[in-house]
């Protein structure tokens, strides 16, 4: 004989059912299940990849719900953000870590419908963001307790799904590890992403000076007025040679650059004495020659890094320091959201198009259709 337990816990939340066999059911208890003492098995809407290819193979499908392990809590998802690593996850180029959803989405906002057990910060209820493990393409996602977030004061919950991936990434990156500080000048590539955008403010926040390359006209103005001291047109500017000239010979403190092979030997020339480049992707290639003399001389330092392949340790690490360094500067108005445009759920493939024209300053979002 089988038997079940069910967890008691209020109307519209998500719960599960245990059997003697291990699996686990996700179900949704409503008012109207309870009177006819008899449950409902929940289902839920996701984006599929269909099969690698262009934008078009983005579907929405009808999927199980997820299921939430012990230390995890379920998301109902308001809205996600698109990076430009779910563009290479959909032509199947980018690998993913072991054991993860195949879904896409590595950062959301929402309501919590569920927690797992030895979760105490959270409750059912509650208005949070996070950053995934991938998933965010749905209208629910598990994550682990401690990379979740609360919604910073003055954000609305929608347009925080903008920010944990951005923050996280940024603040791991330029302060945690290259340790820039008040007064240093920091260069940040592709200031109009939404890497760049919030980069630039965080950077100006701390005291930085701020150098940011774009590819337009608009872009340049954007990044202006988000507070970069200095703007470079790299389709018709040499970004050496101006940093050069805007430091008076020397070069920026810190760069953070996702373009890698083909800028590596031109970002470490921008360098100053004791410099710092960190690379978060390689979208201009793998592979680069670099003049190691340059980097002895000048005491250089190169680090790399993707924020997805980080350890749930070290996630939560810099969940920890995001909260503490980076919320309050958004709190104060500091360091505000840049969304450049919402899509439902439904039209990922159209969302994804846009971000690969890069036509976009700012952030994507996706909103699952009530």
């Amino acid at each position: 004989m089988t038997h079940t337990r069910v967890h008691s816990i209020p109307c519209h939340a998500a719960i599960y059912l245990h059997s003697h066999f291990h699996s686990k059911v996700s179900i949704l208890i409503t008012p109207h299940h309870r009177s006819l003492g008899c449950v409902a098995v929940e289902a839920m809407k996701a984006v599929v990849i269909t099969t690698p290819g262009d934008p078009e193979v983005l579907q929405l499908h009808d999927v199980d719900d997820p299921l939430i392990n012990d230390g995890e809590v379920l998301i109902k998802v308001a809205a996600s953000a698109l990076n430009r690593a779910d563009t290479f996850q959909r032509k199947g180029l980018y690998e993913l870590p072991s054991g993860k959803t195949p879904y896409l989405g590595h950062e959301c906002s929402g309501t919590i419908l569920a927690v797992g057990n030895n979760v105490t910060r959270w409750k059912i209820g509650d208005k949070v963001c996070a950053l995934l493990d991938g998933g965010g393409y749905a209208e629910k996602v598990a994550v682990t307790a401690s990379q979740v977030l609360p919604i910073p004061p003055g954000v609305s919950l929608e347009d925080a799904a903008s920010l944990p991936e951005v923050a996280c990434t940024v603040w791991s990156t330029v302060f945690m590890t290259s340790k820039l500080s008040a007064a240093e000048t920091f260069l940040v590539h592709g200031g109009a992403s939404g890497i760049g955008t919030f980069a630039i403010q965080m950077a100006k926040c701390q005291g930085a000076r701020v150098f940011a390359t774009a590819g337009s006209d608009e872009k340049l103005a954007a990044c202006k007025d988000l507070g970069a001291d200095v703007v470079i047109n790299y389709k018709t500017e040499d970004f050496v040679a101006r940093v050069k000239e805007e430091t008076g010979g020397k070069g920026v403190d810190v760069i953070l650059d996702h373009i890698g092979g083909s800028y590596l030997q031109r970002n470490l020339d921008s360098l100053n004495i004791d410099g710092r480049l960190f690379l978060i992707s390689i979208m201009g290639g793998a592979i680069g020659e670099v003049n190691l003399n340059g980097m002895l001389t000048r005491r250089l330092t190169i680090h790399a890094a993707r924020l997805r392949f980080r350890s749930a340790e070290k996630k939560a690490e810099i969940i920890r320091e995001v909260e503490k360094n980076v919320w309050p500067a958004v709190a104060a108005g500091k360091v505000k959201p840049v969304v450049y445009k919402y899509f439902p759920l439904s039209e990922a493939a159209a969302a994804h198009k846009l971000m690969e024209s890069s036509m976009h300053i700012g952030k994507i979002l996706l909103r699952p259709q009530c």
